[in-house]
C-alpha cells in the first residue's frame, strides 16, 4: 500500500530529496514549506497525485490551515517528517531579538505545532520522524541555540513516543550530519560570520574542512529504512555522521 508522507521544509535541500526518493518509490508526498513557489515548483516537478501546501511552521495558524487543507484531500496520512530548521550561528553577546525569536518558532515550536495537528491523522500506525542534528552531541560553538532546540526535539520526541505507543504513533528521531546536494553552493551567511564559526570550532578541535559531507540522496536511504520497519519492530533514533571519501 503507497504511504501518504507529509515533508515540511520542502523546497530545497534534505526535504526535497525525501520528497523525490518517496516519489520514486511509489508514495504520495504532500510538501510544506513556507514560500509557495518553492514547494509548488516540486510539487509540478513530481506531477498528480502529489501537492504542496504552504505553511510557516512556526505560526501555529498557518500549521492549522495547511492540516485542514490535507485533511480534506486525505483524512488519513502515514508519516509527518518535521524537517524544517533555521540554522545560523552566533554568539550569545551578539544573538538579535528576531534571531532567537524565529529559531525557537521554527525548531522547537514548529514540530509541536506540526505533530498536533497531524495527530489526528495519524493515530492507528502513523510515524512522526523528527530530523535533529550532530550539532547536539558536537557541541559546536556558535550553534547552541540551533543545537540546543534540536536537543529539547530529541528529548520531547522520546517522550511523544510513549505518550503516543497506545494510539499505535511511532516517533523516530533521525541526527543528521553536514549533507549537501549540487544545487548548494555556498553558506547564505554573512562571510564575516562564516569565518569566525569556522574559527571558534577549530579553536575546540572541529575543523569544519576536514569533516565529512554527505550527499542527501544517501541520507534519504535511513528514513525509508525507518519507515520500513516491520510494526513489532521500532528505531527511536538514528544518527548519522558523514564519512570523509
Amino acid at each position: 500500500m503507497s504511504k501518504v508522507i507529509v515533508i515540511t521544509g520542502a523546497g530545497d535541500g534534505l526535504g526535497r530529496a525525501l520528497a523525490r526518493r518517496f516519489v520514486r518509490d511509489g508514495e504520495t508526498v504532500i510538501l510544506l514549506g513556507r514560500t509557495l513557489a518553492k514547494v509548488e515548483a516540486v510539487a509540478q516537478e513530481l506531477g498528480e497525485p502529489h501537492f504542496a501546501v504552504a505553511c510557516d511552521v512556526g505560526n501555529p495558524d498557518s500549521v492549522r490551515a495547511a492540516f485542514a487543507a490535507i485533511a480534506q484531500r486525505h483524512p488519513r496520512i502515514d508519516v509527518l517528517i518535521n524537517n524544517a530548521a533555521i540554522y545560523e550561528p552566533f554568539t550569545l553577546a551578539e544573538v538579535r531579538d528576531e534571531q532567537i525569536a524565529a529559531s525557537l518558532a521554527t525548531n522547537v515550536a514548529g514540530p509541536i505545532y506540526c505533530a498536533r495537528e497531524a495527530l489526528p491523522l495519524l493515530r492507528g500506525g502513523g510515524h512522526i520522524i523528527n530530523v535533529t542534528s550532530e550539532s547536539v552531541p558536537l557541541k559546536m560553538p556558535m550553534l547552541w541555540l540551533y543545537a540546543g532546540g534540536k536537543a529539547g526535539l530529541e528529548l520531547m520526541s522520546d517522550m511523544w513516543a510513549r505518550e503516543l505507543e497506545p494510539e499505535g504513533v511511532r516517533v523516530t528521531v533521525v541526527q543528521a550530519g553536514m549533507m549537501m546536494d549540487e544545487t548548494k553552493t555556498g553558506s547564505s551567511w554573512p562571510m564575516d560570520v562564516s569565518i569566525r564559526f569556522a574559527q571558534e570550532n577549530a579553536k575546540v578541535g572541529l575543523n569544519l574542512r576536514e569533516r565529512g559531507i554527505s550527499h542527501y540522496n544517501s541520507v534519504t536511504d535511513v528514513f525509508r529504512a525507518v519507515l520500513d520497519m516491520p510494526a513489532d519492530l521500532h528505531i527511536g533514533s538514528v544518527a548519522l555522521s558523514a564519512r570523509k571519501r
